[in-house]
């Protein structure tokens, strides 16, 4: 069930959907697109684990968000939402693709289920939403901005990661077709490519020693990311100071892939 929101900020500010905003970089992305005044939408799979994200936001701007339960393997579920919020929010203006699946594995271990499984959510979903949200903006004469997030494994070779860095080197092919073709719409497409960042989702892997080591040694700036680290890169895309920004890659990577 999804929750009513009332919005502090101004009824016109542009209305912004993230998912995969229960932790981790989603959470702070939303938070970041708050502070640049945007409404805020947060999507998961259930909405029970969006309920901290939503309480941050409260304390720290006195409203709180639309919460919404979405499954990026379902294309008809992924429509009628869009219709719903369009219909009461009005249009999405800012689309952030963050949710997604990892796999870890050598390449030669990895099922036709695993293969699905990632890029069911990676890829496909976030083309289809993206599709649900562009058509809209077309319709009404609407300009916005989707911003998705790919991964430093996607634009470079790293063994045990073949599934995952495939989704997300589609991902980055995909930002730059639809911002090609939705440039003359207004819609602006970029995406993030972030080397390891440090949320609780990785915590248990990055609790390794040896993990953390041979890693590390592969950023020059010799730390990994924080999610405030993307989310301030996110918040510039979406932004309107961005305004003459698509097709764009950029690495949040500390130096990964400047080497």
């Amino acid at each position: 069930m999804a929750v009513q929101a009332t919005f502090a900020t101004a009824s016109n500010a542009p209305l912004a959907l993230v998912t995969g905003a229960s932790d981790g970089l989603g959470r702070a992305i939303a938070l970041e697109l708050a502070r640049e005044g945007m409404r805020l939408v947060l999507a998961d799979l259930k909405t029970e684990s969006l309920r901290e994200t939503a309480r941050l936001l409260q304390d720290e701007h006195g409203h709180e968000p639309k919460l919404v339960a979405l499954d990026l393997r379902d294309v008809d579920a992924m429509r009628a939402t869009v219709d719903a919020l369009t219909a009461s929010q009005g249009p999405i203006g800012v689309l952030v693709n963050n949710a997604g699946v990892a796999h870890r594995g050598a390449a030669i271990d990895v099922t036709p289920a695993d293969w699905d499984n990632v890029m069911q959510t990676n890829l496909r979903g976030s083309f289809f939403l993206s599709q649900c949200v562009a058509r809209h903006l077309i319709a009404t004469g609407t300009g916005g901005a989707i911003l998705n997030l790919a991964s430093t494994y996607g634009l470079v070779g790293y063994a045990g990661r073949s599934v995952y860095g495939t989704s997300k080197g589609a991902l980055i092919q995909l930002t730059r077709m639809l911002a090609i073709e939705w440039a003359p719409h207004g819609i602006r497409v970029n995406a993030l490519a972030p080397a390891t960042v440090e949320t609780p989702s990785r915590a248990s892997f990055l609790s390794s020693p040896d993990v953390r080591e041979t890693l590390l040694t592969r950023i020059p700036l010799g730390r990994f990311g924080t999610p405030e680290d993307v989310a301030a890169a996110a918040r510039y895309l979406c932004s309107s100071a961005a305004g003459f920004v698509t097709g764009h890659i950029l690495s949040v990577d500390g130096g990964l892939t400047a080497v």
